[in-house]
């Protein structure tokens, strides 16, 4: 007659731990997917102007950026004060710009080198003869689809 004990009232059932691990590696492959990762690590101050006429990019991997403005003050030690550009990961001088955009074009398809657009994203208090100056050398070079990167906003402001 043991088999037939009644239970006790209040006794909670064990929770099963069994789909745990399904569960676990479920979120693992979620957040694996869903991440991106950083394109390149910002050694620039890089506070961009408004404009209250703007569109989005869509096919961003026909994009190449160019970043203009002082260095952050965790580089200013060693790259000084004065209005730097950086090209992917590195900071450069105007006449790199030209090698820059000949290796980011070796890179892609010929079809995809009519595509290819310089997103210019500028520090708002960059001198303008430094913006002159890479626009001059991307003319050099036949880039010409040029995009300028700015905030949604008043620029008046």
């Amino acid at each position: 007659m043991s088999k037939f004990k009644k239970k006790k009232s209040g006794d909670l059932p064990a929770i099963s731990t069994a789909s745990l691990p399904d569960i676990v590696f479920m979120l693992l492959f979620f957040f694996m997917t869903a991440t991106t990762m950083k394109d390149s690590d910002l050694m620039i101050d890089n506070k961009l102007p408004k404009a209250d006429q703007t569109a989005k990019l869509f096919k961003k991997q026909y994009v190449m950026y160019i970043y203009a403005g002082k260095p952050s003050a965790r580089y200013q030690s060693t790259l000084g004060q004065s209005d730097r550009i950086q090209l992917a990961d590195k900071i450069a001088s105007v006449n790199d710009v030209r090698n820059f955009v000949i290796s980011e074009r070796a890179q892609r398809n010929s079809e995809d080198e009519n595509y290819l657009t310089a997103s210019l994203k500028f520090d708002k208090n960059v001198k303008m003869g430094l913006v002159q100056d890479i626009k001059e050398e991307l003319r050099k070079i036949n880039q010409l689809k040029v995009n300028y990167t700015t905030n949604q906003g008043n620029p008046i402001e």
